[in-house]
């Protein structure tokens, strides 16, 4: 039975081959930029078995998820960047720095304790990076200095907007720029709310129209660059307020919209069986009808 670590060599030396001459051509045309996509369809891969509670689906897709981590190392040490054995080594070293009470003589009896030392730890981390930047930039470029020195750098403005906001504000809830309690982030609700439909008092006659049937969007009064600018700046403003909510409340927005969005998709679907055995579909079904199916979607899901 061969090992651990002899599996994890097997698999390198796989994809080695594949991007080595006479390999996989496909494989071989790829680059950082055409596997990007690839790396977030298998990241949500993995999170959908995981919500889905599928163990034997789960260990295929975090397979392909590691493809992902293997085929970037490869690339690398192909243009001398780096290799598999950095990645390892620097997971390693980081795992037992960020653990000193596995690994050292901190003390830590709860995951609060836990929490509390990491979070220490992060702050040295990015005072020594802050450091080792402005040591290196002196006469470089103030600005980018600056940014790297902030407390919000390392934050990637490329993930998933929400998650990007719970990291953004958490980062600055360690330094105390934070809503005291939860009521202060619903009064800033309200606040938004209201803000938005000041904004909406703009609006043309006859006002928003919900997409009717047909083409999205079509038969709506058009707006100026500036109010739709303006609206959505407010709609951003109320998704960020509630992505601190769910923070207060240590949930996972993008977890809970995601589950949100699979509870309306199997709901919806239900109605169009339904629908379909009476040889009828959603498009020709009057308004009335289709929320009272959707209302025995719902109380069809409640257990018994």
């Amino acid at each position: 039975m061969p090992s651990t670590g002899e599996r994890f060599e097997r698999a390198v030396e796989i994809m080695e081959r594949l991007r080595a001459p006479g390999g996989c051509p496909w494989d071989r045309e790829q680059t950082f930029d055409s596997i990007k996509p690839y790396t977030l369809e298998e990241t949500y891969e993995v999170l959908e078995a995981i919500d889905n509670r599928d163990w034997e689906e789960l260990p295929g897709e975090l397979g392909d998820l590691l493809l992902q981590v293997l085929f970037y190392s490869e690339m690398a040490k192909e243009q001398g960047n780096f290799s598999i054995d950095d990645v390892l080594d620097g997971l390693s070293r980081k795992l037992v720095d960020r653990h000193p009470h596995v690994f050292g003589d901190v003390k830590a009896e709860t995951s609060a304790d836990v929490k509390r030392n990491w979070e220490a730890l992060k702050v040295e981390e990015r005072k020594r990076r802050a450091q080792e930047t402005t040591e290196s930039s002196q006469n470089g470029n103030r600005q980018s200095a600056t940014a790297s020195n902030s407390i919000l750098s390392g934050i990637s403005t490329s993930m998933p907007a929400m998650l990007e906001a719970r990291k953004l504000s958490s980062r600055a809830a360690q330094i105390g720029f934070d809503w005291p309690n939860i009521g202060g982030l619903f009064e800033k609700l309200d606040e938004e709310v209201a803000e938005l439909h000041r904004h909406l008092q703009e609006f043309p006659a006859p006002g928003p129209r919900r997409e009717g049937r047909g083409v999205a969007g079509s038969g709506r009064p058009a707006i100026s660059e500036d109010l739709r600018e303006r609206l959505e700046e407010e709609v951003g403003d109320l998704f960020f307020v509630l992505v601190n909510i769910a923070r207060y409340l240590s949930l996972d927005p993008e977890s809970a919209l995601r589950k949100t969005n699979r509870k309306f998709r199997r709901r919806f679907q239900w109605i169009e069986q339904r629908l379909l055995a009476q040889g009828m579909t959603p498009e020709r079904t009057p308004m009335k009808e289709l929320e009272s199916l959707w209302q025995q979607a719902k109380q069809q899901e409640k257990p018994a």
